[in-house]
């Protein structure tokens, strides 16, 4: 669903991420961790096609992202570390915005439109203007906007930036749920426990480099560390850093 073949990317003499392969599977939470600078953001902009790989390709759902801009963000959504609303639209005008963007029609716009209201629990302020809203508020407009039309991709940066814990868990829970029913589901996260809790598989990069990739028991058993994920994030990056 997601492929990164061979790609690079600089700013100026910089390199951002250096020769990044990799391979996202329909069905699977795709956890991208590493420290602050390390190419997370970079990358998911690759993906999404926000910025152009100076080496390499990157497609989503077969999609060439640089040729087939249309198609491949037709089958995707991205969430951004920072919300964005229009603060002159309610919470429900920029579902209804999100729905006609993707050609959601009628009683079907209409009904994801509250199915995503109900699911996180937005009816307390969905009607009142954006503006008003607090950072966790906005957060939760933006995940139920990204979720409206079933992408077959989500992409997330820190997804649980402002949210409470209820909130937490119940994007927790539908993920899961996406993940089952087959939607790719790729997130950069600082919080570890949350990569631990639903990823199937965990990146590491650092300093550009893609320097770990398994299942949370394969990197145990890379880093030698038999604990939590923030432990073996530590031992991995470290020794990565030598």
């Amino acid at each position: 669903m997601i492929s990164l073949k061979n790609v690079s990317k600089y700013f100026g003499k910089k390199c951002a991420v250096r020769d990044l392969n990799l391979e996202v599977e329909p069905g699977e939470v795709f956890a991208f961790l590493g420290p602050n600078g390390a190419g997370k953001t970079t990358t998911i902009k690759m993906i999404t096609g926000l910025l152009r790989p100076t080496e390499g390709a990157v497609s989503v759902c077969g999609y060439d992202v640089a040729k087939q801009a249309v198609l491949s963000k037709s089958t995707m959504s991205y969430v951004p570390d920072q919300p964005y609303l229009y603060d002159k639209l309610t919470g429900r005008e920029f579902l209804k915005f999100i729905a006609d963007l993707y050609r959601l029609e009628g009683d079907l716009a209409e009904f994801k439109v509250q199915q995503m209201v109900d699911t996180f629990e937005l009816d307390e302020f969905a009607d009142q203007l954006a503006e008003s809203y607090s950072h966790g508020m906005k957060q939760r407009v933006v995940m139920a906007a990204a979720m409206l039309h079933d992408p077959r991709v989500l992409v997330i940066d820190e997804p649980m930036v402002g949210l409470d814990p209820r909130s937490s868990r119940a994007v927790m829970n539908i993920f899961r749920e996406r993940s089952k029913a087959g939607t790719t589901i790729f997130m950069s996260t600082h919080t570890l426990s949350v990569a631990e809790d639903v990823a199937d598989r965990v990146g590491i990069i650092d300093k550009g480099d893609l320097v770990a990739l398994g299942t949370i028991d394969q990197l145990r058993i890379r880093s030698r560390v038999e604990g939590r994920l923030e432990d073996v994030f530590l031992a991995i990056t470290e020794g990565a850093g030598v």
